[in-house]
C-alpha cells in the first residue's frame, strides 16, 4: 500500500450509506488525496485505509449543517461532496457556498429536479422530455376521480421527497384508489405525500444513467440497471434497491446517444433558462418501452445501489471530475471506463423493506473482500465495541467486477456465501435480465 500523500486532499463526504462508502472509497484511490471523512460514515468507513489515503468517520449529522461547514474548516477539506437527496434539498450546497466552502452538488432551486416530483413533470413538459402522461394533485378527491376516470393503468407517486419508497404500483383501479388514500389520507410517507403525481404505467426494461454536469454540459457514465422488487422474479415490496449491474446491455449506444440529445442536453439547458443551472451528478431514471425511452423521475445526486457498480468500473480520477463540474471545466474526456462489467448484490435485514431488527453481529465481510475483483461497500451498519453489527434495512452491497458479466456476478455471489448475519436476506437473480442463468447461493 502506498504511504499517505502529506500534501494530498483533505474531502468531506456528507452520508452514512452504501453510496457514501463507495464515493470514498473511489476517491480515496486518487493519487491526490490523502483523507477522507464521511459524515457520520458507518461501519465500513471507521478508521481504515484505501490505496494509500485515509478514511474516516466523524459523528455529525446530515442535516446539521453548521457543524458539517465547521468540519469542513477544521480539517482544511478541499470540497465537500453530498450523498443523500435531503440535504441538497434543503440548501447544503448553498449554505457552504454562501460561507465560502467548496460544495460538489446542485443548488436547493435545481435540486427541486428530485425534491418535488410535481415539478420535475412539470418541467419536462415545459422542455419537450419524453416521460409518462401524467397529472398533479393536492386535493385527494380530484386525486380520486382522475384514477376513476382516466382509463390506463397508472402509478401514484408522493411528490416530495420518501427516501425512494414514494412509489406504489397498483394494479387496479381500486387499488389506485388506495394507494392515493394511503399517501394523501394515511400519509403513508408524511408531508411527502401533501402532493401525489399520478402517471401512466410503462411497460418495458428500466435503466439508470448517472452523469455528471457543471453547469453547461452533461457527460453520462455507463448505463445501470437497478432491482427495486424485494424478491426475485420482480416480485414484493418496493424497496431502495436489492442490486444493480453496469453496463445494462438494454440501454445501446445508439440509445445512449439519444439519451444525450433527448434527455440530458435538454435537462440542463432547461435548468439555465430556468435560471436553475445545475451542477452536480443527475441521475435519470428510464424506461425503455416499445414507443421509445421515457423519463420516470430524476435524482440529484449518486443512485445507491447504482454508484456502487458505476464507480469501480471508472478509470479516471472521481476528484478531478468533481472539482471540473464546480470549476464549470467538464470535458467527455474526464468521464472514461474501464473494459468489463460489475454487479451490487444488496444483503439486506430480515423483513426490509418493512419492519427489521437491528444489532445482529455480522461476520466475513473481510472474508469476501479477500476475493478477486470483490469489495464489500457497508450501508447499514455499524461498530459495536469490537463487533461489527446491523443497522439499517439494506446492510451490505458485495460487488464483483471482472471482465465480463457472468463472472462479476459470480464473484459478488461468492462474496455473499461468505458473510453472515441473523435473518440476511438477498435477492438470488441480480441481472437476470441480462443472463441466462445466475448463480445460485
Amino acid at each position: 500500500m502506498a504511504d499517505i500523500n502529506p500534501e494530498g486532499l483533505t474531502i468531506l463526504v456528507v452520508g452514512n450509506g452504501g453510496r457514501e462508502h463507495a464515493l470514498a472509497w473511489a476517491l480515496c484511490r486518487s493519487p491526490r488525496v490523502a483523507q477522507v471523512i464521511v459524515a457520520p460514515g458507518n461501519g465500513g468507513t471507521e478508521d481504515t485505509m484505501f490505496s494509500g489515503a485515509r478514511l474516516r468517520c466523524a459523528a455529525v449529522g446530515v442535516g446539521d449543517f453548521a457543524a458539517l461547514m465547521q468540519l469542513a474548516r477544521d480539517n482544511g477539506a478541499a470540497f465537500t461532496v453530498v450523498g443523500p437527496e435531503a440535504p441538497l434539498c434543503d440548501g447544503i450546497v448553498d449554505a457552504f457556498q454562501d460561507a465560502g466552502l467548496r460544495c460538489y452538488g446542485p443548488s436547493a432551486s435545481a435540486a427541486r429536479l428530485e425534491g418535488s416530483k410535481a415539478f420535475s413533470k412539470a418541467f419536462m413538459a415545459r422542455h419537450a422530455i419524453p416521460t409518462a402522461a401524467h397529472a398533479s394533485f393536492t386535493d385527494m378527491e380530484a386525486a380520486l376521480d382522475y384514477v376513476r376516470t382516466v382509463g390506463h393503468r397508472v402509478v401514484v407517486k408522493a411528490s416530495g421527497l420518501a427516501a425512494g419508497k414514494g412509489v406504489l404500483l397498483p394494479e387496479t383501479t381500486a387499488d389506485a384508489e388506495d394507494a392515493v388514500r394511503q399517501i394523501m389520507g394515511d400519509r403513508a410517507f408524511g408531508a411527502a405525500g401533501d402532493e401525489v403525481v399520478i402517471e401512466e404505467h410503462l411497460v418495458g426494461q428500466e435503466a439508470s444513467i448517472l452523469a455528471f454536469s457543471d453547469g453547461r454540459s452533461i457527460v453520462p457514465c455507463l448505463a445501470a440497471q437497478d432491482h427495486k422488487r424485494a424478491l426475485d422474479g420482480d416480485a414484493g415490496a418496493n424497496t431502495g434497491g436489492m442490486g444493480a449491474y453496469a453496463p445494462a446491455p438494454v440501454v445501446t449506444p445508439d440509445m445512449v446517444a439519444e439519451i444525450q440529445r433527448t434527455v440530458l442536453d435538454p435537462t440542463i439547458e432547461g435548468m439555465r433558462a430556468e435560471d436553475a443551472p445545475f451542477v452536480g451528478t443527475l441521475f435519470v431514471g428510464l424506461m425503455i418501452t416499445d414507443n421509445g425511452i421515457k423519463v420516470l423521475e430524476y435524482n440529484v445526486r449518486f443512485g445507491d445501489p447504482e454508484t456502487q457498480v458505476v464507480l469501480p468500473l471508472l478509470s479516471t480520477d472521481l476528484a478531478d471530475i468533481l472539482e471540473a463540474c464546480m470549476d464549470c471545466e467538464l470535458t467527455p474526456d474526464a468521464v472514461q471506463f474501464r473494459p468489463g462489467a460489475a454487479a451490487t448484490v444488496v444483503m439486506a435485514s430480515g423483513g426490509y423493506p418493512g419492519a427489521y431488527e437491528k444489532g445482529a453481529v455480522i461476520d466475513g465481510t473481510r472474508k469476501a473482500s479477500q476475493i478477486d475483483g470483490v469489495t464489500v461497500f457497508h450501508a447499514g451498519t455499524r461498530r459495536q465495541r469490537d463487533d461489527l453489527v446491523t443497522s439499517g434495512g439494506r446492510v451490505l452491497g458485495v460487488t464483483g467486477v471482472a471482465d465480463d458479466l457472468a463472472t462479476a456476478v459470480a464473484r459478488a455471489y461468492e462474496g455473499v456465501a461468505r458473510i453472515r448475519f441473523s435473518g440476511a436476506q438477498w435477492r438470488r437473480d441480480i441481472a437476470h435480465r441480462a443472463l441466462p442463468t445466475q448463480p445460485k447461493v
